[in-house]
């Protein structure tokens, strides 16, 4: 991908380093933060930002400069861009969160280094090959520790609506862009930024027009799978994935919510509105386990199989199955062992 980029510039860009305002080579464009100041860049950057789709926060995160360029044209109504930042967080915060003032959907095809995205919860690590889609009217950030590159098709809202895909009813998603109808969909980008110089008005509304389609394939796949990402759902995933991993004693809060892909915040609000905590979920469904095992496997110990689900303490065991089930889980081991006692919880006498 990066070749394929420096290839294009040598052709079409002519870059103007100096002054930090856009010049046109044919028709793409270029600006970047090279020899300003360092307070300058940032005004610069954000300046760039805002042409291209609206007002961000830029945080050079504690660098003494933000170095960065961007290279971009436009097809008919798309605009095709190519960024190289240093490291950065971008942040489009609620305080600027007003309607109507970022009426885009931003495709974004990360060709170096690594970024991390959060939107509403959901949290994606960014690697060379993979391709987000996101709303970028809705409150996000991403982060990139080191220099990054990236391709941007900047889609205006309207164009997908005109063909039945509503972006308000997908959440950011990521893809491949190494395969499939994400490979097809990034290759038709590329040249369609090669060849923008020479395209009639006409052409390039046609262009434009396969180009989106192009990359509703696996937007549209995605949305069919946009219930998996809802609240609930994203619930019962959490159930399952707990469920498989009761075992582990190491199961953590950071291991779920790196799983699902959302904020540890995100998972915690899950659960909350249930009335109970992730932990108090997990030790309530290995207590259930046990006591299940202590009532149909008399060929373990008590501590054999509270270690088993993940417990690391007998004493902590039997206090916490204690206060779960009214009695000691000896007596439940041993009335089963013995046969001698009925499978119930005996009654306090009146």
């Amino acid at each position: 991908m990066q070749q394929t980029h420096e290839r294009l510039k040598r052709r079409h860009v002519r870059s103007v380093r100096s002054c930090g305002c856009i010049m046109a080579s044919s028709v793409v464009h270029t600006r970047s933060t090279s020899g300003l100041t360092p307070k300058r860049q940032i005004q610069s950057w954000t300046d760039a930002l805002t042409e291209l789709c609206g007002q961000f926060d830029v945080d050079p995160l504690e660098a003494s400069s933000l170095d960065a360029q961007i290279d971009y044209t436009t097809v008919s109504r798309l605009k095709l861009c190519h960024i190289q930042i240093s490291q950065h967080r971008l942040a489009h915060p609620v305080s600027r969160g007003k309607a109507g003032e970022h009426p885009f959907v931003k495709i974004l095809f990360q060709t170096y280094g690594v970024s991390r995205f959060e939107q509403n919860g959901r949290r994606f690590d960014l690697a060379p090959g993979d391709c987000l889609a996101y709303d970028v009217s809705c409150p996000h950030t991403i982060i990139s520790p080191s220099l990054t590159r990236h391709d941007v098709v900047v889609v205006p809202k309207e164009l997908l609506l005109e063909r039945g895909f509503h972006p308000s009813k997908l959440p950011a998603c990521k893809f491949s862009a190494r395969s499939g109808t994400g490979r097809i969909a990034y290759d038709f980008m590329h040249a369609a930024y090669v060849e923008a110089p020479k395209l009639s008005p006409q052409a390039a509304i046609g262009v434009a027009d396969t180009l989106i389609d192009l990359l509703l394939l696996p937007l549209r796949e995605a949305s069919t799978t946009f219930d998996r990402g809802g609240p609930l759902a994203l619930y019962v995933r959490a159930q399952a994935f707990i469920n498989e991993h009761l075992r582990d004693p190491d199961l953590s809060i950071d291991q779920i919510s790196a799983a699902l892909g959302c904020t540890k915040r995100y998972l915690h609000m899950l659960f909350r509105e249930r009335g109970m905590t992730v932990s108090d979920y997990i030790w309530q469904a290995r207590l259930q386990n046990c006591r299940q095992e202590l009532e149909t496997h008399c060929g373990k110990t008590i501590t054999e199989v509270a270690f088993s689900w993940g417990f690391s303490s007998s004493s902590h065991f039997s206090r916490v199955f204690r206060r779960c089930f009214g009695v000691v889980p000896s007596s439940i081991h041993k009335s089963h062992h013995d046969s001698s006692f009925p499978n119930v919880i005996p009654q306090r006498p009146v």
